[in-house]
């Protein structure tokens, strides 16, 4: 059983017990949250495909931790101008655990 789940405005294909990385969420580490935007559904081979959503599924997840990305260097450069600009970025991340898919 998977489902396409929309988290934090990016869909993920979710399986039982899977463990992902997502943009930042609000709760806390140890808490649960339930993501009821299930675009598509599978259920041994049974899909269910939804208009936009599947009426009535959802999916549970508990918040392992939180923390951040790899640094990711943003170098630009104008040849013969002399301009070089450098900036670093790390992206906030939240690691979660699927605990339930239900229809």
């Amino acid at each position: 059983m998977y489902a396409i789940v929309e988290i934090a405005g990016q869909q993920f294909k979710v399986e039982q017990n899977l463990k992902l990385y997502v943009h930042r969420l609000e709760q806390e580490a140890g808490q649960t949250v339930e993501f009821d935007n299930v675009l598509l559904a599978d259920n041994d081979g049974k899909v269910t495909v939804g208009s936009p959503r599947v009426a009535g599924a959802k999916v549970s997840a508990k918040v392992l931790s939180h923390l951040k990305g790899d640094k990711v260097i943003v170098f630009k450069k104008k040849r013969r101008k002399g301009y070089q600009k450098q900036n670093g970025h790390r992206q906030s991340l939240t690691q979660i655990q699927i605990e339930n898919i239900s229809l």
